[in-house]
């Protein structure tokens, strides 16, 4: 690896793991955020097994561990929240680490954020990057500080509305599934100590998942608006309206709902780059190549396991060439697809209001994920 020279574009949870897994290998890295702030923002985040496999390998479980809150059950709930379920999740990413693991998600962006600092790699924040020229052996960049800098790889990280990806001729573009979702971080209410989803009531999901010992993330998930209708002035007025159907934890979660600069409304997005994740020397991961609605939370997941998968290529020893990435393309399309339709069709049955098979989608997709990416 010595003399080698990658830049990562995009400093979210697959560039930083990307970062610190060719730091570990000695390779040198250029990271560029767009982000003057490197995206400490949002709610709350919910990580499954095969996630927090990735993020033990990087070296930061103990952390995620102690500043997160694990559990193994999920619940299922009326509207008024009485409980109707309470199952045992699949543990995917092995006996050794929880089912799943929710998390305030500024702190996993710090986390990862110290991860890569620690690392060694060159950090540019509020920065961006413009694909210049690249041949069989190097790819020539331009950065928005008016300096260049040449590599020998360049890793696409930067997200759902990737410009690098647009740039290097990939035309394929996000998709609306139709669902959109409200975000808040909420106080923990007493006894609240695994995810609980309800069916039901005025949204198609409203859910919550414990983020640390004091913490929760809440979600409610209708179809989806056009946002130019909903001034963000009133995003916590409107989720407050939202949960007026939703009783149990939802009473004390309800009352919390006061600032809008705390609310998030996202609509839900797939997307699937088929046929290669690369164009010469540029190579896509994480939700600059694929992304799902979050009904299996398994997007973070996927992005993470993109970042392992291609380190492991690329530190392997073979060459860096058109077969190398096309293996690392080979090695994640089939488990990558089978996430994004599973996500899409549990959400797909909702919208069209049929029962649909949840527990037998989650039992044919869940052991496939407990194996090694």
């Amino acid at each position: 690896m010595e003399g080698k020279r990658v830049l990562v574009i995009g400093g979210g949870t697959s560039g930083n793991v990307m970062t610190v897994l060719l730091r570990r290998a000695g390779i040198d890295v250029d990271l560029v955020e767009v982000g003057p702030d490197w995206n400490v923002r949002g709610s709350g985040i919910t990580l499954q097994g095969n996630a927090l496999r990735v993020l033990r390998e990087i070296g930061v479980w103990d952390e995620v561990r102690e500043h997160g809150f694990g559990f193994d059950a999920l619940g299922l709930t009326t509207p008024d929240g009485t409980v109707l379920h309470v199952g045992d999740v699949l543990r995917t990413g092995g006996d050794d680490l929880p089912a799943t693991l929710g998390m305030q998600r500024p702190v996993l962006q710090r986390i990862l954020a110290d991860a890569v600092r620690a690392s060694g790699a060159n950090v540019r924040l509020g920065t961006t990057a413009e694909i210049l020229t690249q041949d069989d052996t190097s790819v020539t960049v331009r950065f928005s500080d008016g300096t260049k800098g040449g590599y020998d790889l360049v890793v696409a990280a930067d997200g759902l509305n990737s410009a690098t990806r647009t740039a290097i001729g990939i035309d394929v573009k996000p998709e609306p599934t139709g669902m959109a979702i409200w975000r808040v971080p909420a106080p923990r209410p007493a006894g609240v100590e695994r995810s609980d989803l309800s069916h039901g009531g005025p949204c198609y999901i409203a859910g919550y998942t414990p983020t640390s010992k004091d913490t929760i993330y809440a979600y409610l998930v209708e179809a989806g608006r056009d946002r130019a209708t909903i001034p963000p002035e009133t995003y916590a007025q409107e989720m407050r309206r939202l949960a007026e159907g939703y009783g149990g934890a939802w009473d004390e979660i309800r009352d919390s709902i006061t600032d809008p600069a705390q609310v998030n409304y996202t609509w839900f997005d797939r997307m699937l780059v088929e046929g290669s994740w690369h164009r010469g020397r540029v190579v896509l991961v994480g939700d600059a190549a694929h992304c799902c609605p979050p009904t299996m939370a398994q997007g973070a997941a996927m992005a993470m396991e993109d970042a392992w998968v291609l380190s492991q290529l690329l530190t392997s020893g073979s060459a860096w060439d058109e077969e190398l990435l096309t293996r690392y393309y080979e090695r994640r399309i089939d488990r990558v697809r089978m996430v994004v339709d599973a996500s899409v069709q549990i959400g797909q049955w909702q919208l069209d209001g049929v029962p649909g098979d949840v527990p037998g989608l989650l039992d044919a997709t869940l052991p496939v994920l407990r194996e090694l990416p």
